[in-house]
């Protein structure tokens, strides 16, 4: 009997995300290197194929099964409390159009995560100023741009917050534009401040049900 090469393809990425899910939520590793480290892992020295690979939605969706199987009461409080933090901080960035991302936003967050904050500003110096004038100590780096390798990289300020990291990608204000188009599987990217105050009031709604 001949093998049914799409059942063979579903079932190799199906093992590709559960690797891949297993190294974010115990090692805290993100979700590009995962994938790479699963896919070495599952098909030892062969190349991946595109095709092979999971995409982004997948993991994701293994991450969640795997905190909700094994993350207990300690993963959902974790998680509350990273967005509880995160909009700590948006408010307090509200002049400069903050948006959050990362696995707070996707709920894949576990111990070893921080918070992800993207600005929309004049000017990155406005924003590191705004934290300086606060004495907030910050580090500076740089991110690749979320509109890919043609756009130059942008400064990030990292900074602690109510004993939580952030990292803050600091946009000019016309890179909004585009920007907040759901992702193909159709989840958002990215949500404002509104948004978060939404999604923590239908998680506290589900809990007490």
């Amino acid at each position: 009997m001949m093998p049914n090469l799409n059942t063979d393809l579903l079932q190799l990425r199906n093992e590709i995300a559960l690797a891949a899910a297993r190294m974010i939520a115990q090692d805290g590793a993100d979700l590009d290197t995962a994938r790479r480290k699963a896919a070495r892992q599952v098909l030892g020295v062969t190349p991946p194929k595109p095709n092979m690979l999971p995409d982004d939605a997948q993991i994701e969706d293994e991450v969640r099964n795997y905190l909700a199987l094994f993350g207990g009461a300690a993963r959902t409080e974790r998680l509350a409390h990273l967005r509880a933090t995160a909009l700590q901080v948006m408010e307090a960035l509200g002049d400069f159009n903050p948006y959050l991302t990362g696995a707070v936003l996707s709920g894949t967050a576990g111990e070893h995560d921080d918070i992800h904050l993207q600005l929309f500003a004049d000017s990155a110096k406005e924003v590191e100023i705004y934290l300086l004038n606060r004495n907030v100590n910050i580090d500076i780096a740089e991110t690749p741009h979320f509109k890919g390798p043609r756009h130059a990289p942008v400064e990030t300020v990292s900074f602690p917050w109510m004993k939580e990291t952030v990292h803050a990608e600091l946009y000019e204000y016309q890179d909004l534009r585009g920007a907040l188009k759901p992702r193909a599987d159709g989840r958002p990217q990215r949500i404002d401040i509104a948004a978060l105050r939404a999604l923590i009031a239908a998680h506290d709604k589900t809990d007490t049900e």
